[in-house]
């Protein structure tokens, strides 16, 4: 059977069963909760979703929203999964939840569904990519949480998440940018433009110092791409092109009495490798040099 995917919205996602869910009251006596109703919930029976993919949220965003919600309460009702008697687990609508507990808050309006931890990470990851309210490094964690833990090849995850191939691609490669990158990712320093500049150039040292000229100069994707792919081109030049160059590595190996190497590319720029078995042999090679 074809899984339903998730850029069809949270709803295709959602099981609709028959079978009431309840829970006991205050008093004692069951109130039905059925799947596809939206019920007042009591903020205590309520837990935080561990598969939430968003793990930054801004006390002043949230100060604002709780403010809001003071004067106008929940507008939109937050979606739980049944976990036993009065316990509920948040699918989606972390924002409000933590709002309505800022706000003070006794209880809020909750769809209630039944999901397994695989749906789960599922409807939070769409949650929040439909929202627009993951950062790209959150979305890049998601997804390799979908592939590692839901055992999706690449061409399945674009499937389920409504995006093309290399749009998926581009959002996991960024996590093979070096960590100040990711930061800077996560604090908008940089565009999503800028990092898949970056990721053209395979040292993570260039990587980092090009990271830092666009933090001190401002500087446009346009601008990035260029000095990207100059960067990677003198780097290609630079290993591809080089070539032993015999007569001087034999000249030189007969006077440091040891074997040398000497690589050298059209432009002129090279190495110069020399070995050595011992450090006898490495101070006698440094005197020769002296």
């Amino acid at each position: 059977m074809k899984k339903k995917g998730l850029g069809r919205g949270l709803s295709a996602l959602l099981d609709d069963p028959t079978t009431d869910i309840t829970t006991r009251s205050e008093v004692g006596h069951v109130q039905p909760r059925t799947p596809g109703g939206v019920s007042m919930m009591p903020l205590k029976f309520i837990e935080p979703n561990p598969f939430q993919p968003r793990t930054q949220f801004s006390d002043e965003a949230l100060a604002e929203l709780a403010q809001s919600v003071r004067e106008l309460g929940i507008i939109q009702p937050v979606t739980l999964r049944k976990l036993g008697y009065d316990r509920y687990q948040l699918i989606s609508g972390e924002r409000r939840y933590r709002a309505a507990q800022l706000a003070g808050l006794v209880e809020i309006p909750a769809y209630v569904r039944i999901a397994n931890d695989e749906a789960m990470l599922e409807m939070a990851l769409v949650e929040n990519i439909q929202r627009e309210e993951l950062d790209a490094v959150e979305v890049a964690i998601s997804f390799q949480r979908l592939i590692d833990e839901v055992q999706l090849t690449q061409e399945q995850l674009s499937e389920k998440v409504g995006k093309d191939r290399t749009t998926v691609t581009n959002y996991l490669r960024l996590l093979r940018l070096p960590p100040e990158i990711q930061l800077g990712l996560r604090q908008k320093s940089i565009g999503m433009g800028h990092a898949r500049a970056l990721i053209a150039i395979s040292d993570p040292l260039r990587q980092v110092e090009l990271f830092n000229r666009i933090i001190e100069s401002q500087l446009s994707v346009r601008q990035v791409e260029d000095l990207a792919r100059s960067a990677k081109a003198k780097g290609g030049r630079n290993t591809s092109n080089a070539r032993p160059n015999k007569e001087l590595s034999k000249q030189l190996g007969e006077r440091f009495g040891s074997k040398v190497v000497v690589k050298q590319n059209p432009e002129g720029k090279g190495r110069i490798e020399i070995a050595f078995k011992s450090e006898e042999e490495l101070q006698r090679i440094v005197a020769s040099l002296g």
